[in-house]
């Protein structure tokens, strides 16, 4: 199969394309509008269709007499535990629990929240939602209460599904406690808690709206799957955005569907009854479409892996699981490959695995580094493939179609657009730009199907945020540009989000967190360089005239508020203490170029700036802490 040709039809035929790609699923009702447009001019596909992601991911595969192949296998190096599961083990324990939430008074059209570590309930409780036509937000287990409040109150679940606890490596964190402490703060109250009591000596406060999830589903009768329309919201999933307040990106059904089993194939090139591993948490969206959804539509085997690429219980940890498992094709971050590389730059516990079943690597969530890209390589000679997508696209935009053409790798490009994705380089005023001319990042409406239906209840920021800028085109927020063979490449975020080791992490939340300290009269959060992590925040402070508190002191205390509001995902270690900020004119912080000269880039002092010797106070003080390039 030829990549540009079968490229070509996505574009010029994107119609036909997308029905013969829907005609692979099983619909209740099949849908015969493939293609139409909602109030903003946004597409919306195959909208009169009706379905069941449950369904799809379980019960076509038990008709089809695939009920005892193994759908999950809980890897948990943490609590040194394998357990697998048949795909009709999970129907029989999704449809029970499906059947529990109906007891709860949940119908089609209502919102749960899921707040798990990385457990096979967590999965359960998903597809449950799922089967039942419930929205599902799932969210990230080491996000704090005021975090986890925040979501509450924008989606109002009825019920909140949680867990006794998580383990961080080694450290066991209740999560029952933060789940009081959150709905506390909330407005919205839920009508119940499910817990799942992992047995593992957390603290389970008892509170008057908690129920126990195996008493739940012991006590209640399997249900069937209901059907949804194709534009039924199948979740919501928040993603940082550059107010401070998170974005409830909605997934549809139908679209999802269609887009994943898609990508299974014909970009993860992956076979049905093989072994896929999607190395990410179910609270981001790789979790969602590739460690859940994606390998049960296309009846793979899935992963669901409790632990860290080290210290659970070192860095041969991956290399354990791919062998141990017989994985065909793995993805996760690059941040994943460095850490492992720092442990064990010769790759010594390479040597120690059969890793012959694994047939091609892929990597994304930030940028990929060519270090990392070589290194890998050179210990596991098989194609290592940096592909783009965003949480708002739910798929990637931009890969090597491994189950099209595998086509030559140049490092540093993500590759070429995926099919359904016309992908172009503007510039400040719109205009398209030309091979290796950088600029904004943008696609051509309509994006193919399984891209965000909108924002939950936000549709003024779903047009401001994404369809206003460069009408007609979807706006990536990302800078890049694409080079004379066709291959992109993306340069980072052009707004003011923090990539921490592929976490999306809003400086404008991280910014109110530090001002609230008492001693801090201003304050700019930026995301400079890491080998490790790709990105961390640095926060860059003005004290208030007369405090006189040490500066490790006050780096203490915002670090601890920081990681108290946000979570430890933050990563925010470096607090410094300035006695000005670099303003335009008009007042506004320069970000921009405080990254840049962090970084060690090149830039240029912007003519609205109000004060050019702040350039070489900045770098008096970087030299100071010996931050970034100036370590």
């Amino acid at each position: 199969m030829n990549y540009l040709d079968f490229y070509k039809e996505s574009i010029e035929n994107k119609e036909d394309f997308w029905k013969k790609q829907a005609d692979a699923l099983d619909w209740f009702v099949k849908p015969e509008t493939i293609l139409s447009e909602d109030t903003n001019n946004y597409p919306l596909w195959l909208n009169d269709g009706e379905l069941n992601a449950c369904y799809l991911a379980l019960d076509k595969h038990i008709n089809d007499g695939h009920g005892d192949k193994i759908a999950f296998i809980h890897d948990s190096p943490v609590t040194q535990s394998i357990n697998k599961f048949t795909f009709n083990e999970v129907k029989t324990e999704v449809a029970k629990l499906a059947g529990g939430l109906l007891s709860l008074g949940l119908t089609k059209g209502d919102t749960a929240v899921i707040y798990m570590p990385m457990i096979p309930q967590a999965a359960f409780a998903m597809l449950a939602c799922a089967r039942i036509g419930v929205t599902h937000s799932v969210v990230f287990g080491g996000f704090a209460p005021h975090e986890l409040a925040i979501r509450i109150d924008d989606c109002k679940p009825k019920v909140i599904i949680t867990a006794s606890s998580g383990i961080e490596i080694d450290r066991l964190i209740a999560y029952k406690p933060l789940v009081d402490e959150a709905i506390a703060l909330a407005e919205h109250k839920p009508d119940n808690v499910v817990i799942f009591n992992r047995k593992l000596g957390a603290r389970i406060p008892f509170k008057k709206y908690d129920i126990d999830y195996d008493a739940l589903v012991y006590g209640s009768e399997e249900t069937d799957c209901v059907p949804v329309s194709s534009t039924h919201p199948l979740y919501i999933l928040y993603t940082s955005g550059t107010t401070g307040k998170p974005k409830g990106i909605v997934r549809d059904t139908g679209g999802h569907a269609t887009a994943l089993k898609f990508s299974m194939q014909y970009i993860y090139g992956v076979k049905e009854d093989e072994v896929f591993w999607a190395a990410s948490d179910i609270g981001w969206a790789v979790g969602h479409s590739y460690t859940i959804y994606g390998p049960l539509f296309n009846r793979n085997t899935s992963i669901i892996f409790e632990g860290k690429p080290v210290k659970t219980p070192d860095a041969s940890t991956f290399w354990r699981v791919i062998s141990e498992h017989r994985v065909s094709v793995m993805f996760t971050a690059p941040t994943a490959i460095r850490a492992i590389k720092k442990e064990d730059p010769n790759g010594e516990f390479i040597k120690q695995y059969d890793l012959s079943s694994l047939r091609t690597q892929f990597l994304a969530g930030e940028r990929c580094d060519v270090a990392t890209l070589e290194w890998y390589r050179e210990h596991i000679p098989i194609p290592v493939i940096d592909h783009w997508w965003q949480t708002e696209s739910g798929w990637p935009m931009i890969a090597n179609m491994m189950g099209v053409e595998y086509l030559p790798i140049k490092p540093g490009s993500s590759g070429k657009p995926v099919s359904g994705y016309d992908i172009r380089i503007f510039g400040e005023n719109g205009q398209e730009l030309g091979p290796n001319e950088e600029g904004y990042v943008v696609i051509k409406l309509p994006l193919p199907p399984g891209t965000m239906l909108g924002l939950w209840y936000d549709d003024e920021r779903f047009k401001a945020g994404y369809l206003t800028r460069f009408p007609g085109y979807y706006f990536s927020g990302d800078g890049g540009f694409i080079d004379n063979d066709g291959y992109v490449f993306i340069t980072g975020r052009v707004d003011d989000v923090i990539n921490v080791a592929g976490h999306r992490l809003s400086t404008a939340e991280m910014e109110e967190i530090v001002a609230s300290h008492n001693s801090i009269a201003e304050c700019a959060v930026i995301g400079i360089n890491d080998a490790l992590k790709g990105q961390i925040p640095l926060a860059l402070v003005v004290v208030k005239s007369g405090d006189a508190m040490e500066s490790f002191q006050l780096e203490h205390e915002i670090v601890h508020l920081v990681r108290e509001q946000i979570g430890a995902v933050a990563s925010l270690r470096n607090v410094i203490v300035m006695n000005r900020l670099p303003k335009t004119r008009s007042g506004k912080i320069l970000r921009k170029l405080m990254r840049s000269i962090v970084d060690g880039d090149s830039y240029q002092i912007p003519s609205t700036i109000d004060d050019e010797t702040i350039i070489d106070e900045i770098t008096t003080v970087l030299s100071d802490y010996k931050i970034g390039a100036f370590k």
